[in-house]
């Protein structure tokens, strides 16, 4: 018995010991961690500056809006912008290299303070985080071979569509048309290898995009240049930052005071689009579409 007695002695001081460590301890994982927020997944403005960084989710491989050139260095439209984003705020400039699929991720766990990956603004998304205001418009466009270019959606029923996990293109066609088959990749070098090797019939994503990534490669044409409705991209932060949300959205305002997105433009697109694209159809300024 008084064996029994002393094991169970050492139990409750274990669970006791647990029960303290689990309200005294600190809360662990990756990214910022906002003190003085009182939510452990952001960081309010004044952390921001205190710390003197702001960290930025773009993309790394989905040129002209945001890449990795030869030289290693952060390219694009979304560059651009964060690059000014942290002029103003006068912090230095993190830049975190995301997935399509990962971008509320990213915000929910606190590995960046605004995400600036091509985003576009849906209902499914704002529930998950919150978007300031718009800075671009995109609707979706699909690129084919040559040898068999595909024109309208319709072309694509009983086809392999390729697509990028959590992106606009994935959800318009899996509720829109079921019977196209789809073929889906994490990141977007790997979906555009997988056109180029013959493994999908066509693939979709942001017409701005295809468009820019069938004029540096021969051999394949957008057929459909818009499908679905005309989106809003817009810089998104974790739900609840109303600072952020707020500073995000005067500078914005701001910046459409200087055109500042038309000079973003003529900076990182127009040497890639040409003649082809009308700015004024890809370039919101203000927030205003």
């Amino acid at each position: 018995m008084n064996f029994l007695k002393k094991i169970g002695a050492v139990i409750s001081a274990a669970v006791l010991a647990l029960s303290l460590a689990a309200c005294s301890g600190t809360e662990s994982g990756s990214g910022n961690s906002g003190s003085g927020s009182g939510n452990g997944n952001f960081r309010t403005i004044d952390e921001i500056k205190s710390e003197g960084k702001i960290t930025i989710g773009v993309f790394s491989d989905k040129m002209p809006f945001g890449y990795v050139d030869n030289n290693g260095e952060y390219q694009g439209y979304d560059v651009y912008f964060a690059k000014r984003i942290a002029q103003d705020l006068n912090t230095e400039l993190e830049l975190v290299p995301v997935e399509a699929a990962s971008r509320v991720e990213f915000l929910q766990t606190g590995k960046v303070d605004i995400i600036l990956a091509n985003f576009t603004v849906t209902d499914e998304r704002a529930k998950q985080v919150d978007f300031a205001l718009p800075y671009m418009k995109v609707a979706l466009g699909v690129v084919s071979p040559d040898s068999a270019v595909i024109t309208s959606a319709d072309e694509l029923n009983g086809k392999t569509l390729i697509v990028v996990k959590g992106t606009t293109a994935e959800t318009y066609f899996t509720e829109n048309y079921p019977d196209v088959k789809l073929q889906k990749y994490d990141e977007y070098n790997e979906a555009y290898s997988a056109l180029q090797d013959g493994r999908g019939d066509a693939f979709s994503t942001d017409n701005t995009e295809v468009l820019a990534w069938a004029m540096s490669n021969p051999g394949f044409t957008v057929g459909i240049e818009s499908l679905g409705s005309i989106d809003a991209i817009a810089p998104a932060v974790t739900k609840g930052n109303t600072e952020l949300l707020d500073w995000l959205n005067e500078e914005i305002k701001a910046l459409g005071e200087e055109q500042f997105f038309h000079a973003d433009y003529d900076a990182t697109l127009a040497s890639v689009y040409g003649d082809t694209v009308d700015k004024n159809n890809l370039v919101v300024e203000g927030g205003e579409m």
